[in-house]
Formats: C-alpha cells, sequence, structure tokens
C-alpha cells in the first residue's frame, strides 16, 4: 500500500511539474500568433482567435490625424498565407500579463521586419479568453510609429 501511495504521489507530482501555468498558457497563444505569422500558416494563425475576434490600428492618415482601422481577421489570416515564408518577423516582449479567470490582458512591445529590414515597432495590447481550456485571442488593438523605435 505504501509503495502504492508513494508511486501515486511521484506521478502527480511529476504531472504538474510540467503543468503551464494561466500566464504561460497565455503566452503561448501569442507566441503561437506569431510563430503561425512568420511561417505564413493560416490554419495555425486562424486558430489563435475566437470566431467573432476584432483587430484594430492606432495610425494616422495622410493627413496626420489619428485613427483607429478596423481589419477583419479572416482578411489578416489571407494576407499572411500568402506571404513568403519568414518575411514577418514579429518580435515582442511582454511587458504585462494579467489574468483573471477566462479573461486575460496582455501587453508587448514590439519591433517588425520583414526577413531582416526593420519596418517598423509599437505596442500591441491583447485581450485572450479562455474557453474549454483553451486562451484565444478576442480583441488586438496595436500603435504603429517608424519613429522612436530601440533597435
Amino acid at each position: 500500500m505504501k509503495k502504492t501511495v508513494l508511486l501515486c504521489g511521484l506521478l502527480l507530482g511529476g504531472l504538474t511539474m510540467h503543468a503551464q501555468s494561466a500566464e504561460d498558457s497565455v503566452k503561448s497563444t501569442i507566441r503561437k500568433m506569431f510563430f503561425a505569422m512568420m511561417e505564413a500558416d493560416g490554419a495555425l494563425l486562424q486558430d489563435c482567435f475566437t470566431e467573432n475576434a476584432i483587430m484594430q490600428t492606432i495610425t494616422t492618415n495622410k493627413e496626420g490625424k489619428l485613427i483607429v482601422r478596423t481589419d477583419s481577421v479572416a482578411a489578416f489570416v489571407r494576407q499572411v498565407s500568402t506571404l513568403p515564408k519568414g518575411l514577418a518577423d514579429e518580435r515582442i516582449v511582454f511587458d504585462m500579463v494579467k489574468i483573471d479567470g477566462p479573461l486575460a490582458t496582455v501587453w508587448t512591445p514590439y519591433q517588425f521586419y520583414r526577413r531582416t529590414d526593420f519596418s517598423h515597432c509599437g505596442v500591441n495590447s491583447f485581450q485572450l479568453v479562455r474557453n474549454n481550456d483553451k486562451w484565444r485571442i478576442q480583441y488586438i488593438i496595436d500603435t504603429r510609429r517608424k519613429t522612436g523605435c530601440v533597435e
């Protein structure tokens, strides 16, 4: 009996050592998104988003006026799928991750490269939702600029 209890304890202990924390799981979803972009893998990219996800960008128009542009996730996935592998290289830093039950907020400053050529930088703000034990992106908004970037 003691051997069985000890064996069960060791097995359960080993399993929990390999379990991801909620923060690790959230980060994994975001890393998967950028990996899918780099690999031009539309199916993998689509799997990162909820069915009704929203994508927005804060930028300026030709007149210099601030605008918030809304993009379709489906169009984004289609566009990324047509890129040559390795072209879309977005390098992020996890600055903040906050989680409350099924909701996560993530802030990631980034630098975007087209292969090795610097394109722009900014910050991504993500809202993720956990459903059926899987984190998916519900909302992403980002800033984009070419100046004030640290290369």
